[in-house]
């Protein structure tokens, strides 16, 4: 069955389409009561279903916010996401949401997506990246925004600034202290641990991970330290677990040259991988290979997504408050709060963390 018409509806209520569109399309001028309950009668009857784009004209706005994420099975970007779409009901406005893998180019697409669909305003969640297989999405994506901006949208962006953006207006950056809290965390594993230290990252260039990296080893210089050792691999689980597979069997080669297998022949380590679900992948690979967390290394992770609720043991971590990230990230770009990175609208919230030392780096027994 076809679809009932507005046209439709304004024949049954006996007006002029016009008019019927100022009722249902939510229009700031609006006949009288007795009109308008009228033509709320014929729709109902009809089965009328209102247009969205219509009534986003009708009011200047369409209801909708977009949101781009790397990968919403990602406990970190599932949790900005609560965050992103408690801030839309507060605004009565729906999310869209799009995952894009951290590539610039479909994040470029995913923004040309919104804007066709007249989004308010859009969310980007993600690390940004100076990679020179980025340097064309970067560009592109930037260019994106900027159009956008310039047609009346707002955009948050939570971390680093995209790459190249130049927009003045609408254009709202939320910061977040990765160096600061990575370089804390240091420090107090310092403190506390003999270990050597090593650190799993992502690919050079990937601006989170790298200012995570450069904040541990300058929190392990500040403790009199020498600089941990990196290891490059994917920002994800996986890239967790190859890493940790190629320590597991350091660490076994090390026990054999010392002529034993027992816990406390060799030093041990303490790995910082510069998120949680790296460290869950890089736990899991040593499990694999018959080494146990804390007696045979410790680890550490960053960001304390909610997954480590079950991980055992209880691992080590930097608390970001995800849902309050993707909370002020939201009201930034729709002018409802402070957040701006950019413009008038005052200094960006402040977003703090802190150093929660859990069973994963205690002692060895």
């Amino acid at each position: 069955m076809a679809a009932s018409t507005l046209t439709e509806v304004a024949r049954l209520a006996g007006v002029s389409p016009a008019t019927a569109s100022r009722v249902l399309n939510g229009s700031a001028r609006k006949p009288g009561k007795d009109i308008a309950d009228r033509v709320r009668q014929a729709a109902d009857s009809l089965g009328y279903i209102p247009n969205a784009q219509a009534q986003g004209l009708a009011k200047s706005s369409s209801g909708l916010i977009g949101l781009i994420v790397h990968d919403i099975a990602d406990p970190y970007f599932a949790a900005i996401a609560r965050g992103v779409q408690e801030a839309a009901r507060e605004q009565r406005k729906m999310v869209l949401l799009a995952t894009t893998e951290g590539a610039p180019a479909d994040e470029k697409e995913a923004v040309a997506a919104f804007a066709a669909r007249r989004a308010d305003s859009i969310v980007i969640a993600g690390s940004r990246s100076s990679r020179s297989e980025d340097q064309e999405g970067n560009a592109d994506l930037a260019a994106e925004l900027d159009r956008y901006c310039r047609n009346g949208g707002q955009v948050g962006v939570v971390g680093h600034p995209v790459v190249g953006a130049t927009a003045a207006d609408g254009y709202h950056v939320l910061p977040v202290p990765n160096e600061e809290l990575a370089a804390s965390l240091a420090v107090e594993l310092a403190a506390s641990l003999d270990d050597d230290f090593v650190i799993i990252g992502g690919p050079e260039g990937l601006f989170t991970s790298d200012d995570r990296i450069r904040g541990f080893q300058r929190g392990l210089g500040k403790a009199g330290r020498p600089a941990a050792e990196v290891l490059r691999s994917a920002f994800n689980r996986s890239g967790g677990y190859e890493a940790g597979l190629a320590l597991a069997a350091g660490i076994k080669a090390s026990r054999s040259e010392d002529g034993g297998t027992a816990a406390g022949s060799s030093k041990r380590i303490c790995i910082f991988a510069v998120n949680d679900v790296m460290a869950i992948g890089a736990a899991a690979a040593l499990r694999s290979e018959g080494l146990r967390i804390p007696r045979d290394a410790s680890i550490a992770g960053f960001d304390d997504i909610e997954t480590l609720r079950d991980f055992r043991p209880a691992l080590s971590t930097v608390h970001l408050p995800l849902e309050e990230i993707g909370r002020l990230a939201t009201r930034s770009a729709s002018g409802a709060g402070p957040g701006a990175g950019t413009g008038d609208d005052g200094p960006p919230s402040a977003i703090t963390g802190k150093v929660t030392l859990r069973r994963s780096t205690e002692t060895a027994a």
